[in-house]
């Protein structure tokens, strides 16, 4: 039985750079900054084993354009501990105490071609995403980020609007891909554009992989043409008024489906 409990003490945050290190690689945040955190607005929430810290959800308090709303900045789970749904657990966690506090709105960051967050973020927790943000944190030299720019998407969590507390869908059924996913001669599956794309249709797909850790080791090249050309046609679909709202699992790929911002009624969403 996995506990979430929120953690607020030295000794608490003290594990979590432990597990944080084990995940990463990289030195720790400093407690001195995740202390002043949580005592200012922020949030952590840990996920436990019985005594075990397993897994955490790490957010600070935000502020931009007039409107406040808690930064999850980060969030890493034990190896042995995934895929058993903990990370949805942390962010609804993360999310009930958020709502306690006088926060509607949660944002934070992933890797657009990680779709293993992407169906967290989007499927599951109807979380939408229309900004891109290109080489978000510089060139990073953790084993899962080393080798390509951290481009990242910027999730949008409306926590308290009929969207996400409806679990609202969205009908793909006319969904137009604006790309195709094709075998190359190796076996791998690479994206071809279209020509002369209008993007003024209502919903559309964008393939990506299935596996980029894999794909990444096997092949580096083509991970970074992924990287491009998916952040080419992202860009100009966000740029367009669209945003990513699920992430929909295929055969071969993934891909994502976006819709006009407009047609989720989202109160402040622009």
């Amino acid at each position: 039985m996995i506990d979430m409990r929120e953690i607020k003490t030295i000794e608490q945050l003290e594990l979590v750079q432990q597990l944080e290190y084990s995940i990463w690689g990289m030195p720790p945040i400093p407690i001195h900054q995740t202390l002043t955190a949580v005592k200012n607005g922020g949030i952590i929430v840990g996920a436990y084993d019985g005594n075990q810290l397993v897994g955490f959800s790490y957010g600070f308090s935000g502020f931009r354009e007039g409107k406040s709303y808690l930064c999850s900045h980060m969030l890493g789970i034990d190896e042995k501990y995934r895929s058993q749904g903990i990370g949805e657990k942390l962010k609804y966690a993360q999310q009930a105490i958020a709502i306690e506090r006088g926060y509607d709105l949660m944002v934070w960051t992933f890797d657009p071609l990680e779709t293993r967050n992407g169906f967290l973020n989007l499927s599951k927790l109807n979380g939408i995403c229309h900004t891109y943000i290109e080489n978000c944190y510089g060139n990073m030299q953790d084993g899962l980020n080393k080798g390509l720019p951290s481009d990242r998407f910027e999730v949008s969590w409306y926590i308290t609007s009929d969207y996400v507390d409806k679990n609202m869908s969205i009908d793909v059924t006319d969904a137009i891909p604006v790309a195709s996913c094709v075998p190359n001669e190796q076996g791998f599956l690479h994206l071809e554009l279209t020509e002369d794309f209008k993007y003024n249709e209502g919903l559309y797909t964008l393939p990506v992989p299935k596996d980029f850790q894999t794909l990444k080791t096997q092949n580096p090249t083509l991970a970074l043409d992924w990287r491009f050309k998916t952040r080419y046609i992202l860009q100009r679909l966000f740029a367009q008024g669209y945003a990513a709202v699920q992430l929909q699992r295929q055969e071969n790929y993934n891909e994502y489906v976006l819709v006009k911002l407009e047609t989720l009624g989202l109160e402040g969403a622009n």
